[in-house]
């Protein structure tokens, strides 16, 4: 049951209504996130704004993936972990890395596993990470600024996973096939 209004064209307030018509154009449809969001027009137009800022960093398309996926599997998003499994699979990443990242296993390629252990280290921890962390994600070739850069898609997730935890988002239909339950410990 959502604990939130999810809004339509009809419903949004105005100023969410061009920001609505942008979902519509980029996806085809209004993602349920998109409509939960529209309820504060502010909220959405930073979601927006912090998403396509974050896909204009230094990262590429697994990175980004890794970034995203790292962030919502450790805030167990049942919303965004299958809504990024299908975009990672849009974006052509391997679905080797997307298993990987749902499973909370270790990656193959010692680069992204840097990237998703201090992503994974800034969540959980709340940006308190040790030197020797930063020193470790430095030597697999990373660099300050994408520390930084970590730092934004949290922001973005933040937005994203929070919501959806409360308003209890369902899942939209392209992303069903892709549902996925935090592990139990």
């Amino acid at each position: 049951m959502t604990t939130l209004k999810i809004h339509n064209n009809e419903t949004a307030p105005e100023a969410s209504k061009p920001l609505l018509e942008n979902s519509q154009k980029a996806y085809g449809m209004i993602p349920g996130l998109h409509g939960v969001l529209a309820g504060a027009p502010k909220i959405f137009e930073a979601y927006q704004k912090l998403h396509e800022l974050f896909t204009e960093t230094s990262f590429n398309e697994e990175e980004l993936t890794v970034v995203w996926q790292t962030i919502n599997v450790a805030h167990a998003c049942h919303y965004c972990v299958p809504a990024h499994t299908g975009i990672a699979k849009m974006m052509k990443v391997d679905d080797a890395i997307t298993d990987a990242l749902r499973n909370e296993t270790p990656l193959e390629s010692s680069k992204l596993e840097a990237l998703r252990t201090l992503t994974l280290s800034i969540t959980r921890n709340r940006g308190n990470v040790s030197q020797e962390e930063l020193e470790a994600f430095y030597a697999a070739g990373y660099g300050e600024q994408q520390v930084l850069e970590i730092i934004l898609g949290l922001s973005q997730k933040v937005i994203s996973n929070y919501t959806n935890h409360i308003a209890n988002t369902p899942v939209d239909a392209p992303f069903q096939k892709f549902a996925w339950e935090p592990a139990t410990v």
